[in-house]
């Protein structure tokens, strides 16, 4: 048993997401959003070393030694996995872990709307969540994957960094590929999916040019695509895309995004009112025919009218998302307002008590 491994523990055991291994600072864990320390005693810099040095195989030391950092992932059997960032700093090593649940959580059991189900029933496009780090992008994107697993026979292939959830064949066959291990690159990876028979491709991340635009296409060639990207917001997220490529591209990659897009989901966690836990707020952006003209015609600020006006389709926009759980007493008004986008709407919620 490692040394990390009593701290991974407690992790869990205490319901954490995140373990802070960092020398120079004591051991700490984020707990419901919240970074608390787990003991008061400063990590050294030569027993950091150590205790991360023990987890590391030589092809990841190798890798650290060239780039001063270095991702993989870490399990303890019975347990759960970890993604794991192990960096170089100013007070010497230092290690973060993700906790990882050992299996997928349902839609249902994530309680997310229904639309997302929906939306699992599509066989060809793009399907986007996005958000900043730790928003639950790889559990809305796993539960996705599981219920596509449960209702359709097909080949999923999923490109990670590194891989997160482990997807058991129910009625897909499953290929899960990791960078580094697997193959080099997204781009590299996802240019060679196209020749492996995929009907849905998970993609980890959409970082390059190259791998949106090979994710574009195989989208356009009727190919379910899922991805995530650190945007906030629908119409952020489909502006990313698009200034990724030259301008003078731009125009053509709006025409095929207004006809690949079949959704886009934008998610934070939000400290759950009275109790322990987070509580997912979910924009949604769904394709119909008002909001593809709008992206082909680049009139992406018309997006969040066109959300606010489709609820029949599953649309949202996050402040009303904030709102909606404000009023069935999820959140506080205070973490209406300081997650909400337009914070003048939200001064009378930061006003009531908790």
């Amino acid at each position: 048993m490692s040394q990390i491994d009593h701290y991974l523990r407690t992790l869990i055991e205490q319901n954490g997401s995140d373990l802070h291994f960092i020398a120079g600072q004591p051991p700490r864990m984020r707990l419901y959003g919240h970074l608390d320390t787990v003991e008061d005693e400063l990590l050294a810099q030569e027993r950091t070393e150590e205790v991360l040095g023990e987890i590391m195989n030589e092809k990841d030391r190798n890798q650290f030694e060239e780039h001063d950092s270095v991702d993989f992932a870490y399990m303890i059997d019975g347990l759960a996995r970890f993604r794991v960032n192990i960096m170089r700093h100013l007070g010497g090593m230092g290690g973060v872990f993700r906790a990882i649940p050992s299996q997928a959580k349902s839609l249902e059991e994530l309680a997310l709307p229904p639309v997302l189900k929906t939306l699992c029933k599509e066989t060809q496009g793009m399907i986007l969540v996005t958000g900043k780090t730790g928003s639950g992008k790889s559990t809305t994107l796993a539960a996705m994957i599981a219920e596509i697993n449960s209702r359709m026979k097909g080949h999923i292939l999923t490109i990670e960094d590194p891989i997160e959830f482990v997807h058991e064949r129910n009625r897909c066959l499953i290929s899960q590929r990791e960078l580094g291990h697997h193959c080099k690159s997204f781009s590299g990876a996802l240019h060679s999916a196209l020749r492996e028979d995929p009907d849905v491709i998970l993609v980890g991340e959409m970082r390059d040019l190259e791998t949106v635009s090979i994710a574009v296409t195989a989208a356009e060639m009727g190919i379910l695509v899922m991805g995530t990207l650190h945007t906030n917001g629908a119409g952020a997220t489909v502006d990313r895309i698009v200034n990724v490529f030259p301008t003078d591209k731009q125009p053509h990659v709006r025409t095929m995004l207004s006809t690949s897009l079949r959704g886009v989901i934008s998610q934070q966690l939000i400290p759950r009112k009275g109790a322990d836990g987070l509580v997912a707020a979910l924009e949604i952006l769904i394709s119909t025919p008002a909001t593809s003209n709008m992206i082909r015609q680049g009139k992406l600020d018309q997006l969040e009218t066109a959300m606010q006006a489709g609820r029949k389709s599953g649309m949202i926009t996050m402040d009303k998302a904030l709102s909606d759980l404000f009023d069935k007493g999820g959140i506080t008004g205070k973490s209406a307002y300081e997650f909400a986008n337009d914070k003048d709407k939200f001064h009378k919620h930061r006003l009531l008590t908790e």
